[in-house]
């Protein structure tokens, strides 16, 4: 492929490297100190992002809740901490949403379950209040949760009581977990019973939390491959999962923030779900493989609030655009889509980690320009240096002796998401000396 079609930002003194990934290793070829200094506002961020999740709008059609409900849902942590601070949004809910209490602590039981243990158990003020109305398109970050230390891939609940009849305007769609609502006011209940499980996150956008020392946060930006699908329900297998495992393993203060949303694309898409039952999988092509799908802003829109907004965040590592390959558009476009992403991204201070794109051969995305749309997008990833370093997630998973397609041992059976194998194939693909 000619080089010189290609877009450039011009910076003769772009921090360069080149990842080859692997399910067990990875081999770095880098220029010295491609992280660089942090600017000073981050580097006095006081607080640090240990889960997130991506957030777009529910169909219209989206029932009310009833009066009188308590809304418990899981979140796992990446980066361990104190003085925890919620996130709350209603950014594109069109009405305020009344929250008469809210409580959070640790997780008791298993991936079933959404039981509190009783003496981690806070209550979460926001002003000093114990409710709280969360405005439409707006969110609320709650005080500091005093005398709860979280630990490092804990498990928290985090649980609401609904005093109205509620309109749920914005959610992640996919929690890959399974979180619950009661009847009545359930919200510092160590265990309830009854209710109905529910699988997304609804109203939820992010826990932080303070560090000892210094600590920072790395970003995963992407569609449904990053938020998890077709991962085991409850089990915490989505790659950002996996590589904040090792994070935690080498002991690096990092959290790791899934800002994932299935089916979304890079420069295009309404902040509307599909209907469920759409007959798409959560990357927005296949069959068959999830009931709901989600597409969310377009990646360039949604930037700010889900990446560079993010509390401490330092990287940010991309895996997106297979989903604007798959509803036909180009390279160049995506191309100039990602030389967009790279020069806000370091204008706010990031180290920018580009991330190439998985094989699609036999998935509902295959066709022969979508084929050569990704692979000159990912050629130009790996060789046009725009990027601090690239991670061949392609090259971690494709099948060597047919790489237009995922190694059977990865594929989920869609032939576009990998299963939880191919997930940790994606995290060990990360090198650890990039985020150090």
């Amino acid at each position: 492929m000619r080089k010189d079609f290609l877009p450039s930002l011009g910076r003769a003194t772009t921090r360069r490297a080149l990842l080859f990934g692997g399910a067990a290793s990875a081999a770095l070829i880098a220029t010295p100190g491609i992280a660089g200094p942090l600017r000073p506002a981050r580097a006095q961020q006081r607080w640090t992002g240990t889960w997130s999740t991506g957030t777009t709008a529910t169909p219209s059609r989206e029932p009310l809740l009833p009066a009188d409900r308590t809304v418990r849902q899981v979140v796992h942590l990446s980066l361990g901490g104190t003085q925890p601070r919620l996130t709350l949004s209603n950014e594109f809910g069109t009405t305020p949403v009344r929250l008469g209490e809210i409580w959070t602590g640790l997780r008791a039981g298993g991936p079933d379950s959404t039981a509190m243990r009783p003496a981690t158990i806070r209550r979460v003020t926001f002003d000093g209040r114990a409710d709280a109305l969360l405005p439409a398109g707006g969110t609320l970050h709650s005080d500091p949760v005093p005398d709860l230390t979280l630990p490092p891939g804990a498990d928290l609940v985090i649980s609401y009581h609904l005093p109205d009849r509620t309109r749920i305007g914005t959610v992640g769609t996919h929690a890959y977990q399974r979180n619950r609502i009661v009847p009545g006011n359930a919200a510092a209940a160590p265990d309830p019973s009854g209710g109905v499980v529910d699988t997304r996150y609804l109203l939820l956008g992010g826990v932080s939390v303070r560090t000892a020392g210094p600590s920072a946060a790395v970003v995963a930006f992407g569609d449904s491959i990053t938020c998890g699908a077709v991962t085991t329900l409850g089990a915490n297998r989505r790659w950002p999962d996996r590589l904040a495992a090792r994070i935690r393993a080498a002991g690096l203060p990092l959290g790791v923030l899934n800002t994932g949303i299935n089916a979304n694309r890079l420069l295009a898409g309404p902040d509307i779900p599909a209907p469920p039952g759409g007959g798409g999988s959560g990357a927005g092509g296949t069959t068959g493989a999830l009931a709901n799908v989600s597409i969310g802003a377009a990646g360039l829109r949604r930037l700010g609030r889900d990446a560079l907004d993010q509390p401490g965040a330092r990287y940010l590592i991309t895996l997106i655009g297979i989903n604007d390959i798959g509803h036909g558009t180009p390279a160049p476009p995506l191309i100039a889509g990602h030389l967009e992403l790279i020069s806000r991204a370091r204008q706010a201070g990031f180290t920018v980690l580009g991330g190439t794109l998985l094989p699609i051969g036999g998935s509902g995305h295959d066709a022969p320009a979508h084929r050569i749309a990704r692979s000159t997008l990912n050629e130009w990833i790996r060789d046009s240096g725009e990027y601090d370093a690239v991670i061949d997630f392609d090259a971690a998973v494709r099948d060597g002796g047919s790489p237009e397609r995922l190694w059977r041992g990865y594929d989920s059976g869609d032939h576009l998401h990998p299963n939880d194998a191919g997930m940790l194939a994606l995290a060990s693909a990360v090198p650890l000396a990039l985020l150090r």
